[in-house]
This record gives C-alpha cells, structure tokens and sequence, in this order.
C-alpha cells in the first residue's frame, strides 16, 4: 500500500507533495478545534468566563459591562483561534492544484518541443502531473471546506451561548 501512495505521490510530482504536507497540516489544526471543543478545553474555559463573570456582585454598571465585553472577547480569541489559518488553508488548496496544472503543462509542451509533438507516451506523464494535482487540491479543499463550515457553525453557537450565559441580572 505504501508502495502504491508513493508510486502515485510521483505521478503527481513535487508539487503533490506540497498539497499533501498542507493537508496534513490543515487537518491536524482542524482536529485540535474538534478536540478543544468536544473533549473538555472549551468547557474549561467557558466555565472560567463564566465563574469571572458570576463572582462579580455588581454587573449592571458601565464598569462591569466592560468587564462583560473583555471576558466575551478573551473567549472569543479562544474559540476562534486557528479558525483563519484554517480558512487559509483551504483556499491555498485548489491554488496549488492549479499551480500542479501549470507545472504538468509546462512538462507537456517541454515535451512537445524536444520531439516535435510526436511522442503521446511521453506527454501523458505531462498531463498525469497537471490532472493529478488539481484533483488533489480540490478534493483536499472541498473536505477542509466541510470541516471549516461545521467549525464556524460551533464557534458562532458557542459565541452566542456564553454571551446569552452571562446575563446582567442577579
């Protein structure tokens, strides 16, 4: 199995290899917000929002309403950590497929010029290496999308949760 992921990693050439080395990288920050978010670190820091929030026995004054804002603004710089990163990353995927496009078409038409067009055999490794790329990226960017997109859904309810959570009234 190995053997058939590298065998195909070249077909697709170097530039496969950068999709692959983003897409690691994309999928480990989305799974360490998945984990932050269903295994306890938000939790954690909600309850910790909140108990600030509580302990305080006056909240309706000006001062306590900025009290309010920072506490809401320090969890969402927690909840939102990464999320732009993760963004940034789906939308270099389909970029590098493209830019795998250029480089096999650049390949074909080296071909092309070096035997005249009259070597098939040699320009489908050309049209191996812009095909196999760009349908990386895309299928690479299409699954960040669909984590991304169920991530923000999650930061944007638990935006609104802990501010619903943490009322002025006693």
């Amino acid at each position: 199995m190995f053997e058939t992921i590298l065998a195909f990693m070249d077909k697709g050439g170097n530039v496969l290899w950068v999709i692959a080395t983003l897409v690691l990288f994309m999928w480990t920050l989305i799974i360490e917000r998945f984990i932050y978010f269903y295994l306890g670190g938000w939790s954690t820091d909600r309850s910790a929002a909140i108990d600030a929030w509580e302990s305080r026995a006056e909240r309706g004054s000006w001062n306590a309403k900025q009290i309010r804002r920072k506490l809401l603004s320090e969890a969402r710089d927690f909840i939102n950590e990464n999320m732009s990163l993760i963004a940034t990353c789906v939308a270099l995927c389909p970029l590098l497929g493209l830019l795998g496009t250029v480089t096999g078409m650049i390949e074909v038409f080296n071909v092309m010029a070096v035997t005249g067009g009259g070597d098939a055999k040699s320009m489908a490794g050309g049209v191996q290496r812009s095909t196999i790329p760009t349908m990386a990226g895309m299928v690479a960017a299409l699954s960040g999308l669909f984590a991304n997109t169920a991530l923000q859904r999650i930061t944007s309810r638990e935006e609104h949760l802990l501010e619903d959570q943490m009322t002025s009234d006693h």
